[in-house]
C-alpha cells in the first residue's frame, strides 16, 4: 500500500536552509516556499530542482543570492575547461547524488562548487569519504548539472567501452604503429577495446594538456594517472585484466621488445591528430611486482613555437629570461622537477634565437622536439657518446649556442662551464631535478 509521505496542508513544515535563506533575503515568500517544497516531496526531487525548474527564482540569480547570504565566491563555470577538472579529488557517484564537483584541494581542504551551500548532509558525506575540509563555491545549478553529468559520464563512459568493447569516436586520430614488427597483429596486441581506450587516454592527455601519462598496475588494482600542471591526477581505473595487453600495445607501437619484460626498455610513437599535425610521446618501461610500469611523455613540437608570452611568466621574470639569452657569453642552468616546464622553456629558447646567422647545437637523451635549423644530437652511451664526448665535439664545431640535455656527471659540469667561457654567444644549459 503506497504511504502519501508529503506534508498535508496547514501542518507545520520544517523548510530546508536554501527556502529558509531564499526567504530572509526576500526572494521567496514563505507559502512559495512551502509550495516548492511540498511539491519536491511528492515529485521525490530535490528543493533546488524543484525551484529553478518553477520558474520562482532563475538559476542565475539563486546563483548570486546564496553567493551574498553566505559570502560564498561565485564561479563562472563556463570560464571552467571540464577536461581539466581533476577527477581523483572526488567519489564521482558522490558528485551525482549531491549534485556537486570538486575544483581542486588547497592544503587540506577541498574546493566544491555547489549550487546549494546549506547541503550539509554533502559536506558531511565529502569530509567523511576524503577526511578533508570543505570549502563552497556557489555555481549556478543548471550549469552545475551540465557540468557533473559530462564530469562523470567521461569516467563512465571510458571504463564500459573497455568492458564491453564499444567504439570511441575520434576525428582523423591515428597512432602510427612500428612498421618492423611482424607480431603486430597478433590477437593480444590488436585487441580493439585495447587499441579504443589506448587512444583515449593519449588524446584526452593531449587535450588535458599533460605533460605525462602513467599506467600502473598493482596487486588488486591498474591505474591511469596524468601529471597536469606538475601534479599526478588518477583519470581512469580501468580492469586489472587489461594490464598485460596494454602494455603489448604500447610496446608494439613503441618499437619495443613485447617478449621482454624482466628489464626497462625505452622506445618512441607518434600520434596523427589531423592531416598534419603529428604528437611525439616518448616511452619508458619499468619491470614491477605486479606487471610493467609505463610512462609516455608527451613531446609535442607545436609548444616550441609559442612564444614567450604563452608560457606564463610574470613580467618580471620574463624580462630577466629575455635579458640571459640575449646576452653574447654565459651559462643559463633550468632546474625543477618533473611536468615543470624546463623542456617547452628551453626549446621556446632556442626557438627565439635560432636564426640564420647562429649556429646551436644540442646534446639530448633522448631529443625530445625537433627543431629545423638546429643540430641536434642524441646521446647513446652504450656506443661511447656520452654528453661529456658530445660536449668535447661541440667545441670544435664553431658553435654559438650550445644545450645539453642533462648534467649526469662532474666531467660534463666540468666542460659544461669551460664550453661557457668560450663558446661566442653563450651555453643555453638544462639540469634535472
Amino acid at each position: 500500500m503506497a504511504v502519501d509521505i508529503a506534508p498535508k496542508e496547514g501542518a507545520a513544515i520544517a523548510l530546508p536552509g536554501l527556502g529558509r535563506a531564499l526567504m530572509s533575503a526576500g526572494k521567496l515568500s514563505q507559502k512559495s516556499a512551502e509550495d516548492i517544497f511540498r511539491k519536491s516531496q511528492i515529485s521525490k526531487t530535490s528543493f533546488i530542482a524543484e525551484l529553478t525548474g518553477s520558474g520562482a527564482v532563475s538559476a542565475a540569480e539563486l546563483a548570486h543570492t546564496v553567493s551574498a547570504v553566505f559570502g560564498a565566491p561565485l564561479l563562472d563555470l563556463e570560464a571552467i575547461d571540464p577536461l581539466r577538472i581533476p577527477k581523483d579529488l572526488l567519489d564521482p557517484k558522490i558528485c551525482q547524488a549531491y549534485r556537486v564537483v570538486a575544483l581542486s584541494k588547497r592544503n587540506n581542504r577541498l574546493i566544491v562548487a555547489t549550487a546549494d551551500p546549506t547541503d550539509q548532509e554533502a559536506a558531511e558525506k565529502i569530509k567523511f569519504t576524503t577526511q578533508m575540509g570543505v570549502d563552497w563555491i556557489i555555481a549556478e545549478y543548471d550549469k552545475l548539472i551540465k557540468l557533473v553529468e559530462a564530469n562523470t559520464k567521461s569516467v563512465g563512459e571510458s571504463m564500459e567501452s573497455l568492458s564491453s568493447g564499444g567504439d570511441f569516436e575520434f576525428d582523423d586520430v591515428k597512432v602510427e604503429e612500428a612498421p618492423d614488427n611482424s607480431d603486430a597483429g597478433a590477437n593480444d596486441v590488436e585487441d580493439a577495446p585495447i587499441v579504443k581506450f589506448l587512444h583515449k587516454m593519449l588524446v584526452d592527455a593531449f587535450n588535458m594538456r599533460a605533460s605525462d601519462l602513467h599506467f600502473e598496475p598493482y596487486e588488486h588494482q591498474y591505474r591511469v594517472r596524468f601529471r597536469i600542471d606538475g601534479e599526478l591526477r588518477e583519470i581512469a581505473s580501468p580492469p586489472i585484466a587489461i594490464k598485460d595487453k596494454l602494455a603489448s600495445r604500447i610496446k608494439v607501437i613503441s618499437r619495443l621488445d613485447i617478449s621482454e619484460k624482466r628489464v626497462p626498455q625505452d622506445g618512441r610513437m607518434k600520434l596523427k591528430v589531423g592531416p598534419d599535425r603529428v604528437i611525439d610521446f616518448r616511452v619508458s618501461t619499468l619491470p614491477t611486482l605486479f606487471g610493467e610500469k609505463i610512462v609516455i611523455r608527451i613531446l609535442d613540437p607545436s609548444s616550441a613555437k609559442l612564444g614567450i608570452d604563452a608560457l606564463g611568466y610574470e613580467p618580471e621574470e620574463k624580462e630577466r629570461l629575455m635579458h640571459a639569452i640575449g646576452r653574447p657569453y654565459g651559462m643559463i642552468l633550468v632546474t625543477g622537477p618533473t611536468g615543470s616546464g624546463k623542456t617547452v622553456s628551453l626549446y621556446t629558447c632556442l626557438n627565439l634565437l635560432n636564426k640564420a646567422g647562429v649556429n646551436i647545437a644540442t646534446a639530448e637523451d633522448p631529443s625530445e622536439i625537433n627543431l629545423p635549423g638546429v643540430n641536434q644530437v642524441n646521446v647513446n652511451e652504450k656506443a661511447g657518446l656520452t654528453f661529456a664526448t658530445a660536449l668535447k665535439s661541440f667545441l670544435r664545431q664553431d658553435p654559438d649556442i650550445i644545450m645539453v640535455g642533462e648534467i649526469r656527471d662532474l666531467e660534463t659540469a666540468d666542460i659544461s662551464i669551460k664550453a661557457a667561457q668560450t663558446v661566442p654567444l653563450g651555453i643555453v644549459h638544462t639540469a634535472h631535478q
